[in-house]
């Protein structure tokens, strides 16, 4: 085709065009997904979702995974083939307590004067006010797990103290913290019954930080978070679920549970030796007494579900 002058203009209107829609578009993701990325993004989510577009798994499905371990977990997601889900190496406030909900995803990076600038230029604008750790906190819902991507930083990666920890206590009915970085205040963060992992304490304030994301995928350890997530954390460490293997982990926990509570009835009858029984009988009877066990189990904990 010949290249006109008039085609020539088209085809570079066509291209600032396009050029100011991806600017546009890199613009919001500085800040967050629209409700739209974080739809597309999780797509095979099942469940319905919150105002903002993240995936919600059911409360009674958060309820019952404050039963899950780490491993009843991995069992499911190991074989699905999803094995950057799983992140330790925390401290962990409070070790006998579960924390389990959705994750609510805030990203900072080392601040940069130049890209800082027009971030706070931009939300001075759209906000009417600077961006800060409280931007997000303000943001929580109840049943959130506040996810915070601080890339490790101990002297002023410090995304709350003991006030803003107690205020995402309530904001999120207990959910949690997450945060690949530290805290401060521990004395009075510990009198608070919520669950919090950290890499370090620190008594600085937050400091030399920009924050970029609010509900992206960020990354915690060597897990890709998404917004929406559950949050399965015990005193090993933190799975971080993709909604639509939910389902699927709590049901074969309810099958783990019962075949690890067989297992120990019948190793306290002191008859069999573990090879016989663990991890499945070998004598057809066993294996036939075990099934009908199970089967027997999960109808019984089934109705009692129902019932509530």
């Amino acid at each position: 085709m010949k290249l006109t002058r008039r085609n020539f203009l088209f085809s570079i209107a066509g291209l600032c065009c396009a050029y100011l829609l991806l600017v546009q578009a890199a613009s919001a993701q500085l800040i967050n997904f629209s409700k739209q990325d974080l739809i597309d993004y999780t797509a095979q989510n099942p469940f319905d979702r919150l105002p903002d577009g993240r995936p919600k798994v059911p409360d009674a499905l958060i309820e019952r995974a404050r039963d899950l371990s780490s491993e009843e977990v991995w069992a499911v997601l190991q074989g699905k083939e999803y094995n950057n889900q799983y992140a330790d190496g925390f401290q962990v406030l409070h070790p006998g307590k579960t924390m389990v909900g959705r994750a609510f995803t805030v990203q900072f990076m080392p601040v940069r004067k130049d890209v800082d600038t027009v971030a706070q230029a931009k939300a001075k604008q759209s906000l009417g006010k600077r961006l800060f750790n409280q931007t997000a906190i303000d943001m929580l819902q109840p049943g959130d797990v506040l996810v915070v991507d601080l890339f490790g930083k101990k002297i002023g990666g410090t995304i709350v103290g003991d006030n803003l920890f107690f205020y995402v206590n309530q904001a999120t009915h207990g959910g949690g913290l997450v945060v690949d970085g530290s805290v401060r205040d521990l004395n009075g963060i510990s009198e608070i019954d919520m669950p919090a992992y950290f890499r370090a304490v620190d008594p600085t304030p937050i400091a030399d930080v920009m924050l970029t994301g609010i509900n992206v995928p960020i990354r915690i350890g060597n897990v890709t978070v998404m917004p929406g997530d559950l949050v399965v954390g015990d005193r090993e460490g933190i799975y971080f679920v993709p909604p639509q293997f939910v389902q699927e982990v709590l049901d074969r926990a309810d099958e783990t549970h019962i075949h690890d509570e067989w297992t120990k009835k019948k190793f306290a009858e002191g008859k069999y030796k573990s090879s016989e029984i663990y991890g499945s009988p070998s004598d057809p009877k066993l294996k036939q007494e075990y099934e009908e066990y199970l089967k027997k189990r999960l109808d019984e904990i089934h109705k009692q579900r129902s019932s509530k």
